[in-house]
Formats: structure tokens, C-alpha cells, sequence
């Protein structure tokens, strides 16, 4: 069972979501990057299909489309779909256009190739078209991950293409050309939800993740939303959402780690926990929601929040610090240390269910992964009340090479509103190296683990008090 999929030998990079209503399915695409291990008999180029009902199980078949992201649509019964090539010497990227009656067979329109302007836009990016009918215009309207003639490098912008026909493309001003990223923004997304649109697109400089701005009108302004900009957090990525008629979905990939890439990794191994970050990995979907402010949430998806059936009861023992251990509760009062205590041995596929709250001002509290009784090496999701953030730590950052390999404060975090006396729903989706949690149904937070499997879950809180409840492994 796959909580999160992960194509054999390979990883899974951008996802184009595209529900069919004559198959009432997810008929979703990605790009597929063979790992370098791969048998050259299973190796097959290009997008591959994948089917799923339920965003959990998929089925898949390579389809002939040899490009970059795109999107497809369906149009008076026949399918379309865009996407990019990539020319070099010079640098120069092109929309390409092809149609399917079956999403299978796809015959390639040439004359549609068409490119940046060189004007208004540079020529060496203009890639991940997305289409869709704007409703408010009556016509059709394409977004290009693309880079403006602005005045500096800081130039990372989404375009915008309009048509009657979608073989003929006028190209307009940015959508929106913030000035700020010094790439372009890529895997661009619009939808509406209600009185509000959402604009998605992802970044790679000053930040890595994927982001979104809401608008009262398709044409904005753009609006940062107060609170969270993001999904996920580093470990999700180039996401695009798809939507059922009633659901919502955003798709992204949980990259793995360990092929060095991009060239960047330490002479010295310390394990795949610190090797940098692949081009792909696996995909995980939220389900996104929309607050009364409209700004966005999300949420586990149905499929994977119910695929564990049997529930454990946590037994818990204390290391340091004074808890109590309660049929309720447990709890522990450690305002001048540090208190920890360990539970259960975590599975290969769990989902780890608590209930907690905090009291004082602690420096931290939160949950180790994959520890023992020495409680050092291991992951730790750390809840800081005095950042407002929830940090994800590693084992190594315990130590003096931590400090050298990861020369500032925080690995991973994601911003969360703490407020003492507030019970805080954790749930933790672990499907071997992938970590993914929700906190209130309402943020997430994925990551990876490599070095260390088969310990104890931990519980932990830094010169404050913790109280923790319901809390079970399911399996």
C-alpha cells in the first residue's frame, strides 16, 4: 500500500492535473525522472498517464508527449494539450500544442509553436503553459512561467496568452511581476473558489516552495495572504491543483535525496539525510480548503487519512523531566530543562494521532521521530511559541557538524499560530522515508528521513509544560 506514490525506479516530478468528466477520474500526467540505476528495458521517455480515483492509487501508461509541464483540457469532445520544449545555443523555450481523442494517441499541431516575444518577456524562458476557459472574458487564457526585460535579475514573472480559438495567441502584460525571485515563476495555476481567485505558481530562489496569491478579479491585484503563502514546505514542490466538481486538490512531489545532482553535496558522507535534494520524488496531494478570510488550508485526503484501519494506544515511559502518566492524559512539567519521554516503535506505514497543548513559554515542545533512549539522533518536530513556527531538525544539527554543514538557525519550518492553553490535532503520515503531518487538519508539513528507521516515537518539551492526549499508532 502507497500512501504517497512513487514510481518504480523512478521519481515523480511535475503533476498536470486534469479530471475527465467522461471517465468522472483523475486522468492525471507528470514528468518522469529515471533514476540513473533504472533498467534500460523499463525505461520509457516522455509523460507518463496516471489514473486514480482516489489520489492514493494510480494506474499508468506512457503517453507519447516529449516535453516539459503543461496542462490538458478537454474542448468541444476533443482533448488538448500544452506544453514546452526546450531549445539551447541559444537559450530559447516554445508552447507546443497536440490533440488526443482518447488522451493515449497524440498528434502534434506544428504551427502552434510559438514563443516569447523577446519584448516584453525574455526568449530563454516561457514554459509550463496553462489553459483554461476564463468565464469572466469569454475566452480562452494561457499562464507562462516566464521572465520579463525588467530592470534588474529580480524578474521572475507569470504571463499571459489570450485566445478565441487556441491556435491563435495574442500576448499581454504579466499577470503578475512582483520584481522579486530572480527565476522565473514556475508551474503557474488559477482557480476560483467563491469570491476569490488564486493564482499558484513556485519558486526556486529566495525560497523554495510553492506559493499563491488571492484576488477579488482574474486581473488582480495579487494579494499575499496573511499567515501562510505556501501548501507545504521545502519538501513540496512545482504543485498544481485539480479540481472533481465538488474537491479541491493540490498536487506536488516530496523529493528524494542522494543522487547529487546538482554537484553540491559534502565530501564527507554523512548519510542521505544530508545529501542535497533530487529533481523529483513523490507525489502528495492535500486537499485544500478555504478559511472565511479566503485565505487557503489543507487537509489530508480521504483516501489516505482512511487507509489505516487498526488503532494501538500509545504506551509511554519517562526519561527526563516530571511527567504523569494518566489513562486521560499525560503531561510534564519541565520549566527549567528539558523533559522526554519515548512511546511506541514507529512502522514502516503508520499514522502516528495526538492531541496537545502547552502551557508558560517553553523554548519547544513536539515529537521526535525515530529515536531511542539516548534521545539524541533521530527527527524532531519542534513547536516554538516564541518563533511561531514549527522547525524540523535532523540529528546531526545536535551537534558541533551540524552547525558546520548547516550554517544558520532552521533546517525546515512552516509558520503556525501558538497560543498557550490551545489543544493542537496532530496527525503524522509516514510512509517510509516520507513524513507528512497535519496540524488542525489545517497546515502541512512534509519531509524525509533516511539514516534512521525502526525506533520510537518521542515526546518533548524545553523549559515549559506539555499535556498530551488520544495519542495511538495506526496501522
Amino acid at each position: 500500500m502507497d500512501l504517497f506514490y512513487t514510481p518504480e525506479y523512478a521519481k515523480a516530478g511535475d503533476v498536470i492535473p486534469f479530471f475527465d468528466k467522461e471517465t468522472g477520474q483523475f486522468e492525471n500526467f507528470y514528468l518522469k525522472n529515471w533514476n540513473p540505476d533504472a533498467p534500460k528495458k523499463k525505461v520509457v521517455h516522455g509523460w507518463h498517464r496516471i489514473t486514480t480515483k482516489d489520489n492514493r492509487v494510480y494506474s499508468e501508461v506512457p503517453v507519447p508527449i516529449y516535453g516539459g509541464t503543461g496542462s490538458v483540457l478537454r474542448a468541444e469532445g476533443v482533448y488538448h494539450v500544452f506544453y514546452c520544449t526546450f531549445d539551447h545555443n541559444p537559450e530559447v523555450q516554445w508552447v507546443r500544442h497536440a490533440t488526443s481523442e482518447d488522451l493515449t494517441r497524440w498528434e502534434e499541431i506544428p504551427e502552434d509553436k510559438f514563443g516569447a516575444d523577446g519584448e516584453i518577456y525574455r526568449l530563454s524562458d516561457w514554459r509550463d503553459p496553462f489553459v483554461f476557459w476564463n468565464e469572466d472574458e469569454s475566452r480562452w487564457w494561457m499562464l507562462l512561467a516566464a521572465r520579463e526585460n525588467a530592470p534588474t535579475e529580480r524578474n521572475g514573472c507569470v504571463a499571459l496568452c489570450v485566445s478565441d480559438d487556441l491556435s491563435h495567441w495574442k500576448i499581454e502584460k504579466p499577470l503578475y511581476a512582483p520584481r522579486a525571485n530572480q527565476a522565473a515563476n514556475e508551474c503557474p495555476d488559477m482557480f476560483r473558489m467563491g469570491d476569490w481567485y488564486y493564482l499558484v505558481y513556485s519558486n526556486y530562489t529566495d525560497g523554495f516552495f510553492t506559493y499563491y496569491r488571492m484576488s477579488r478579479s482574474p486581473r488582480g491585484p495579487w494579494l499575499r495572504p496573511v499567515g501562510r503563502e505556501t501548501f507545504d514546505g521545502r519538501a513540496f514542490y512545482a504543485a498544481k491543483t485539480g479540481f472533481d466538481g465538488q474537491n479541491r486538490y493540490v498536487y506536488g512531489w516530496n523529493p528524494t535525496r542522494g543522487e547529487n545532482g546538482w554537484g553540491f553535496d559534502s565530501g564527507k558522507d554523512f548519510g542521505r539525510d544530508y545529501k542535497s535534494w533530487n529533481w523529483g520524488g513523490s507525489i502528495v496531494v492535500h486537499g485544500i480548503h478555504q478559511h472565511d478570510d479566503g485565505t487557503l488550508g489543507v487537509h489530508p485526503v480521504e483516501s489516505v487519512a482512511g487507509a489505516f484501519k487498526r488503532k494501538k494506544a500509545m504506551e509511554i515511559q519517562a526519561l527526563t523531566g516530571n511527567w504523569k502518566m494518566g489513562q486521560a492524559e499525560t503531561s510534564c512539567v519541565s520549566e527549567n530543562g528539558y523533559g522526554a519521554a519515548l512511546g511506541e516503535e514507529i512502522p514502516r506505514q503508520c499514522c502516528i494521532k495526538l492531541r496537545c497543548a502547552y502551557e508558560g513559554n517553553p523554548a519547544g515542545f513536539g515529537l521526535a521521530l525515530q529515536v531511542d533512549q539516548a534521545f539524541d539522533f533521530g527527527y524532531y518536530l519542534m513547536f516554538e511559541p516564541g518563533f511561531q513556527r514549527i522547525q524540523f531538525r535532523s540529528g546531526l544539527r545536535m551537534y558541533e557538524q551540524g552547525g558546520q554543514m548547516f550554517p544558520y538557525a532552521v533546517e525546515m519550518e512552516r509558520p503556525l499560530e501558538l497560543r498557550q492553553g490551545e489543544e493542537y490535532e496532530l496527525e503524522l503520515y509516514i510512509q517510509d522515508t516520507i513524513g507528512v503531518l497535519y496540524v488542525n487538519r489545517d497546515v502541512a508539513f512534509g519531509f524525509r528521513m533516511y539514516n534512521y528507521s525502526g525506533r520510537k516515537v518521542g515526546f518533548f518539551v524545553s523549559e515549559g509544560e506539555l499535556s498530551i492526549r488520544d495519542t495511538a499508532i495506526w496501522t
